[in-house]
Parts: C-alpha cells; structure tokens; sequence
C-alpha cells in the first residue's frame, strides 16, 4: 500500500517498484526507506551513522524525494536542515518539489519554496513543471501556492501544453478557472 503514490511517477520514470527490481538490483538505502515511512527517529539514527543526506536508489530518488512524495513534512524539514539538496532529480528529472505538488501536500510544498526550490524546474520525460502536475492532477492548493510564489503559468511541455491545457484536458475546473483568472489578471 505504501507505494501506491509511486506507481505513476515511477512509470514515467522508467524505474519498478521496489517489488519488482530485477535480479542484481539492490533494494533502497535504509534513509530512503525511513523518509519514506516519515519515520524521524530513524532518519536521525540513520544520518548519524552515514552522516549522507542524498543517499540514492536505482532511480535516483532522494529520501527528500520520497517523503516529499508521502507529505512527511517533519522528515522533509529534517533533510533540509541537515543540508539535503532540494533540487536533486531521479532519473525522470522529477524533484521533491514536483513530487509533493503532484500529491497536494501544500506544506511539502510551501516548506520547499521557502527554502528555494526552483519553482519552474522542468522534468525530461514530459516536460513537466510542478505546476503542471499540480493543475493536471486538481490540487488547487498546490497550484495557488505555485502561482503565488511566482510559478510560470506559460511554460509548455514537450507536446506544448500549459498547466491551464492540462487543467482543461483533465476536467479540473476550479484549477482551470483559478488559472484563467490569474492570467487575465496580469
């Protein structure tokens, strides 16, 4: 269960679930399992050992990454303050930002703007922004904190499709609106 927020990221991606690795596939560093499980007293255990805050698995992922993806916005202030870099990407070029933004976790994502994530960051596979995966997605919450801190609502993707495209093609009205409004407000 606790990697169903994965699978779409995952797939686009290319990377398996951890289930699935091939043979001669190491399963993730234990860091990245316990941001994962937004588990702080293990990451503090674990960060004490290795003292490797951007520990990475066969994807690239970061523990940033996954508990930006889960929400654990305790874990992701953890990591920051211990020096994690915010704008790493795995091998989709998806970042923490674009992980929580594509999952609502308004918080993870207010929490990495704060501390400078690069709001307009645009993963290889789709050429996606986190806004785009926000707007696609519905996650209003998310899309207003992007465009407050200063999202790029005219940024397109690989087939040439804004947040407002996306919000449009996926039947995400109020998002649609929220982004209508604020371009005509410009």
């Amino acid at each position: 269960m606790k990697y169903t927020l994965l699978i779409i990221p995952l797939l686009l991606a290319g990377c398996e679930e951890t289930a699935d690795l091939p043979a001669g596939v190491s399963m993730p560093p234990p860091l990245i399992v316990a941001a994962e499980q937004g588990n702080l007293t293990e990451i503090d255990r674990l960060l004490q050992v290795s003292g490797n805050v951007d520990v990475r698995d066969a994807c690239q992922w970061t523990p940033l990454m996954k508990a930006a993806l889960n929400g654990h916005t305790s874990s992701v202030q953890r990591l920051l303050n211990e020096g994690a870099l915010i704008d790493l990407g795995d091998k989709g070029g998806y970042t923490a930002l674009m992980l929580a933004a594509s999952n609502n976790h308004a918080d993870v994502v207010r929490l990495l703007l704060e501390y400078g994530a690069n709001i307009n960051r645009i993963e290889t596979t789709n050429g996606w922004t986190a806004l785009i995966w926000a707007a696609k997605r519905g996650h209003i919450e998310s899309v207003q904190l992007l465009l407050e801190h200063g999202a790029d609502p005219a940024i397109r993707d690989n087939n040439g499709l804004t947040a407002l495209d996306w919000a449009n093609n996926t039947g995400q009205k109020a998002v649609a609106d929220h982004l209508l409004r604020k371009r005509l407000i410009k």
